[in-house]
């Protein structure tokens, strides 16, 4: 090796070969992969086995901390909605604590944001007609597949009396659309939409949506195909949006209606 020769260096330390002056080539694949837009979802179906699977522990111990405390401090109440209700928000609270660890933990991702909950391209009113369009139809599907009128858990705590019934109505209306979402349109739907695509996606993702409603009417399965029905409603409004903010908004107005005509209606309720 002469005295003008330099020996050919290597290794990620390395120099570059370019002559002094001349710019040094760029990185392509560096490049490329800062370019390439994360993808989405980021979670797999481990990270859904998960979250599936602790979904009755974490119910059961919302319902098991309310029958504790109202033990300890020796409150009775003859409605069963008064236990039932903060069971059913301790469970969901606890759900998405676990949830929101998978994503942190795991992935070190925000919560709201990776569940696509975001600003809608919809306007805020077509999104509340587009949840009362889907009400009256699921309605008039109800009246052609002439649904029956059968004793079921939920009618029965709702028409126990009127205070049960708005009860109901605040939790249908403000806390369940909003974590039924985030479980089906904002963590569900996206992976089932990445392996099958837009249109399977959305239908697949409304199955489990419907059965999930169908011991609370009575084992019956037209109420669940109408729920279902609803579901793709709302996961065609996610899809649309991209925003699980908007199918929470479809789904609240969606109860609300339904909620209205049964107060308006009265349906015996005993007004104590």
């Amino acid at each position: 090796m002469t005295d003008e020769q330099e020996p050919l260096s290597s290794g990620p330390g390395a120099e570059s070969s370019a002559p002094p002056g001349e710019p040094r080539a760029p990185d392509v694949a560096a490049a490329v992969s800062a370019t390439e837009p994360e993808p989405y979802p980021f979670w797999g179906y481990s990270d859904l086995l998960l979250f599936a699977g602790l979904t009755v522990p974490c119910m059961v111990l919302g319902w098991a901390l309310v029958k504790a405390g109202f033990a300890l401090f020796g409150f009775h109440s003859g409605r069963p909605v008064v236990e039932l209700l903060p069971a059913q928000l301790l469970g969901y609270a606890f759900l998405f604590a676990v949830l929101r660890a998978i994503l942190r933990m795991q992935y070190d991702r925000p919560f709201w944001s990776s569940l696509a909950w975001t600003r809608s391209r919809v306007p805020f009113l077509w999104t509340v007609i587009g949840g009362l369009a889907t009400a009256v139809a699921v309605a008039f599907v109800a009246y052609l597949i002439q649904i029956p009128t059968v004793s079921n858990p939920m009618t029965d705590i709702m028409m126990r009396d009127s205070l049960s019934l708005v009860l109901m109505a605040v939790f249908g209306i403000l806390v369940a659309p909003l974590s039924e979402e985030l479980a089906f349109r904002g963590f569900l739907q996206p992976l089932v939409v990445r392996s099958l695509g837009p249109v399977a996606g959305v239908l697949v993702a409304a199955v489990p949506f419907g059965l999930l409603h169908y011991r609370e009417y009575g084992n019956s399965w037209r109420h669940a195909v109408l729920i279902a029905l609803a579901g793709v409603a709302f996961g065609w409004m996610r899809q649309a949006t991209g925003s699980t903010r908007a199918s929470t908004i479809m789904h609240a107005s969606y109860n609300g209606l339904i909620f209205f005509v049964v107060l308006a209606q009265g349906r015996g309720v005993p007004h104590t």
